[in-house]
Order: C-alpha cells, then sequence, then structure tokens
C-alpha cells in the first residue's frame, strides 16, 4: 500500500492517522509486513522512482493535522482550501500548487520558536540534507528547470558561486531543511508504531536516481557524464516482446568503475540510509548490477542501446562487508541471463515471484506457476507495474485467463482474486505479499502505474473504511489457514 494510496481529506496519503489505522488493520489482519513505494520527493511525471533526492522524504507525505497538533498550523489554514474532487485520485498540480504555502507557514514557525531538535537534525543529515536544500533553492530561482540547465558556475558547482547562493537564498534553504525535519519526524514516529504492532516496514530502492536531483548535481563524478555535466548514455531495457521500443527511463548511469576504486562508498552510503528507514529493503532492477543497458544520450528509444558490465557480485560483497548481512529483496523480474541468476545464487537474497506473469503464452516457461516456487522467494500476485487481479482477468488474452481459471480453480461468484490470492499464499515462497486493491477486488481503475505511458500513473486512492475489521478477520482466516500467521500471533 503506498502512502499516496492512503485515504485523507487533503489530496494525497500522509503519514497522519489513516497510515496509523492501517497498521492496526494489517496487524489485526494476523499480516506481518507493510511494503511501500519509494517515498522520496517525486519530481516531473510524479512517478517515485524519479525523485529529487535519494535520501529526502516525498514533503506531500507531511500530515497538516500532525503540524497543527504540533502548534506549527491553525486548522482554518489548510481546512478551508481546495484539495481536489476526487477522493480516489491524486491530483499531483494541485497539490503543488496549495500544500508549498501551506507548509511554508508550518517552516516559518518552526524555524522562529528554535526547537532544539531540529538543530540536531541538521546536524545529524548534513551530508546530504545541505545539498539537498542547497538544490531545491536553486530550482525555484530558476523556475523548476533541471540543474542541467542552470549557468555554468552553479551547474559546476563553483565554490564561489555555492558559497553566493547559500548566502543569498538562506531563507528558502532553511525552509528546505525544516521540511525534511518534518517529514522524518513523523516517518520516524510512524515506524516505531508499526514496529511495535509486530510489523516490519519493506522500502523499495530504485537502481537509478533521476537525472534531475541533487544525488548527481553534488556527486557528479559518481555517474558518466561529460565535462559540461551532461549524461553521455542514459537507461532503459532494449525491446522486447512487450515493447517494441524498449523502455527510455533516461536516468544517467553511475561510473561503476569510480564507485570500486571508493569502495563503493556512494552506494554503501545510500543502502545504509535504507535501513535507518525501513527492516527490509527491495533493490529495483537487480539486473543492472550483473549488466546494464546504456542508450545513448538523445535518442527517441531504446533501440540503440548495448549491455555492459556491471560491479557483480564484488558489489555486494562490499555491501556485506560494510554493513553486514541485511534483509534485501531482489527484484530479478523480466528476462533473466544464466549469468543474473548465478548473481542472484550468490548473493543469497530471495527474488521476485510475481502470479499474473505465470499465464503469459508469450513466455511459458517463466518460472512464476507457484507450484515450482523455491522457498527463498517472495510471491506476489502482481506488482505496482502491473494490473489488479480484476483487471489482469478481463484484459488478458482469452488463452491466458482461461489456463489461469483452470490452474487456480478459480471461481467468479467468490471473485477471482481470492483465489489467486490463495495461491500465492499456499506457495512454498518464504513470504507473500498482496496488492491492497486486490484484496479489495477492485479493477483497472485501480492500477498504480502502466510502463511506459505518462498522465495516469501513481494516482490511485482508497476510501476511507475500506480496510475495516470485517476485512481485518477475513485476511487473518486466510493468513492462519495457511500457515502465515506472525509467530507472535499463533
Amino acid at each position: 500500500m503506498p502512502i499516496f494510496s492512503l485515504p485523507s481529506p487533503y489530496g494525497i496519503g500522509t503519514l497522519g492517522k489513516e497510515a496509523y489505522q492501517f497498521a492496526d488493520f494489517l496487524a489485526a489482519g494476523g499480516q506481518s509486513c507493510w511494503q511501500l513505494l519509494p517515498i522520496g520527493p517525486t519530481s516531473y511525471g510524479d512517478s517515485p522512482y524519479q525523485a529529487f533526492s535519494s535520501f529526502a522524504g516525498n514533503p506531500y507525505f507531511i500530515d497538516l493535522d500532525f503540524l497543527a497538533a504540533d502548534g506549527l498550523l491553525e486548522p482554518d489554514e489548510y481546512r478551508s482550501l481546495n484539495w481536489g474532487d476526487d477522493p480516489e485520485r491524486v491530483d499531483y498540480g494541485l497539490l503543488y500548487e496549495t500544500r508549498y504555502p501551506v507548509l511554508h507557514k508550518a517552516c516559518e514557525r518552526l524555524l522562529a520558536q528554535g526547537w532544539p531538535d531540529f538543530t540536531a537534525f541538521c546536524a545529524e543529515q548534513s551530508d546530504w540534507l545541505e545539498d539537498y536544500a542547497l538544490f531545491m533553492a536553486l530550482k525555484g530561482k530558476h523556475g523548476g528547470a533541471s540543474w542541467f540547465t542552470w549557468p555554468e558556475e552553479l551547474r559546476l558547482r563553483r565554490p564561489a558561486a555555492l558559497n553566493r547562493a547559500r548566502s543569498e537564498l538562506a531563507g528558502e534553504v532553511d525552509f528546505w531543511r525544516a521540511v525534511q525535519y518534518l517529514f522524518f519526524v513523523q516517518w520516524r514516529e510512524l515506524k516505531r508504531y508499526a514496529n511495535s504492532l509486530g510489523l516490519s516496514i519493506i522500502g523499495d530502492l530504485p537502481i537509478y536516481v533521476s537525472g534531475d536531483s541533487a544525488d548527481v548535481w553534488a556527486n557528479p563524478e559518481q555517474f558518466q557524464l561529460d565535462e559540461n555535466g551532461q549524461p553521455t548514455e542514459v537507461a532503459g531495457c532494449p525491446p522486447d516482446g512487450f515493447s517494441a521500443d524498449g523502455q527510455l527511463w533516461g536516468n544517467p548511469l553511475f561510473n561503476w568503475e569510480k564507485m570500486k576504486e571508493e569502495g563503493y562508498a556512494w552506494w554503501l552510503r545510500r543502502i545504509a540510509f535504507q535501513f535507518q528507514l525501513y527492516d527490509t529493503l527491495r533493490i529495483d532492477h537487480f539486473r543492472g548490477f550483473d549488466e546494464y543497458y546504456a542508450i545513448p544520450c538523445g535518442e527517441e528509444n531504446a533501440c540503440g542501446g548495448r549491455w555492459r558490465p556491471g560491479p557483480g557480485i564484488d558489489f555486494f560483497k562490499a555491501v556485506n562487508r560494510t554493513l553486514g548481512k541485511q534483509d534485501i529483496i531482489a527484484e530479478d523480474l523480466g528476462f533473466l541471463t544464466p549469468s543474473v541468476r548465478k548473481l542472484l545464487k550468490a548473493a543469497g537474497y530471495p527474488g521476485m515471484k510475481v502470479l499474473e506473469l505465470a499465464f503469459d503464452s508469450r513466455d511459458t516457461d517463466n518460472g512464476y506457476l507457484p507450484h515450482s516456487y523455491p522457498v527463498n522467494c517472495v510471491a506476489y500476485t502482481g506488482t505496482h507495474d502491473n494490473d489488479t487481479i480484476q483487471g489482469w482477468m478481463a484484459s488478458a488474452l482469452r488463452e491466458d485467463a482461461a489456463y489461469a481459471k483452470a490452474y487456480l480453480r478459480l471461481s467468479s461468484r467468490e471473485g477471482y482474486h481470492w483465489g489467486m490470492m490463495r495461491a500465492a499464499w499456499a506457495s512454498p515462497a518464504d513470504l507473500a505479499v498482496m496488492q491492497f486493491q486486490d484484496l479489495l477486488g477492485l479493477g483497472s481503475e485501480a492500477r498504480i502505474n502502466t510502463p511506459s505511458t505518462l498522465g495516469n500513473n501513481w494516482k490511485w486512492r482508497t476510501l476511507p473504511g475500506t480496510y475495516n475489521e470485517k476485512l481485518a478477520r477475513r485476511l487473518r482466516r486466510e493468513a492462519r489457514v495457511y500457515q502465515r500467521l506472525p509467530k507472535t500471533q499463533k
């Protein structure tokens, strides 16, 4: 359940009351974990996989009622505003226009009151926070334009220009520091509460970072950029049976040779920070550590790219040496070569098995039928990039849907979603994770993302009251039947 999909009267899900109630629902339903999408500050396109920072939190997730309870807002400063007309969809354009003026008021009061733990937070997080706050202040000064278009002295981080900007934009820099403080205060409280209920939080780490981010601007030597700070090649996926032009993601690629020379210090700092936020971490696009697809910058599609070697097992040995053994899930979906499978086995991480993909007649030997799952994997019916179960059953090829019905013994009277979820719960997989939309039996209108499309993604929200006692009782019954109740609840 993404944070943005939670109910709230203020246009988007937050770290507020409904998040705590969802944690209560999960505990009552006999669940052991809550998996999220990335929680960083989204940029243009609103994708959580394209954030302005790998470290910062999304300002939209800061709960306004909690700020009022802390004396940082007056209720009439935000409750009377227009937050949108559709409680089931996020209106990001409206949020951008409405949320930041409200946060400015809260941050002005915070800064005027001189909260002592705010100063401590800034000191503790200075290695990323200072660059991020200045980056966002400069973006504001330049009308939101990408840093690739800024004047050369700022683009290439000339020290005199940065010092001048810090002085001229001191107020805005303070604002962005304060926003992050407010986010992390609320985040840490929510995580502490979820953990107290026996729930672990599964986070999601995109392998790549957005080009227009504080990460790339502040650490250009870690990426494949030219002398002007422009990417030479960018990330994506090659053409396949699902996309004739491939996928052009556009992220700058890592300078793995430089990173190896430095002991992967930037990456290790990034992963270590994620484990301050989460209990378990899903690393997106695991294949990119074995080999990555490089597309010349400026191409219109992904057809002209080529595969290049990634860091391989050397990288994960460095992770283990420095951070110790951590709970990591490898997103190993898509076409996997023998070398990727070898890397996954060597790393020892559980991979992902997606049940909806098991019945694709274009790829009949993909290993996603649940009777073939290894124990060391995580079973999903679908992910944020897939349709809901009901949506998939309605849109799949006729023969694929027929095979799913026969294999899973699905009943339309009960709802196809319950039969498919039971197959995941009954599988040997150590962990089984469902999309909340599938617990509700929703159709394609509740899909989170359709890859390679723009304009209608990352918007779905559930309504108040959907995670209720009746649904929790049924979920708990299923967890008991398939012996998936947490040990503390058996």
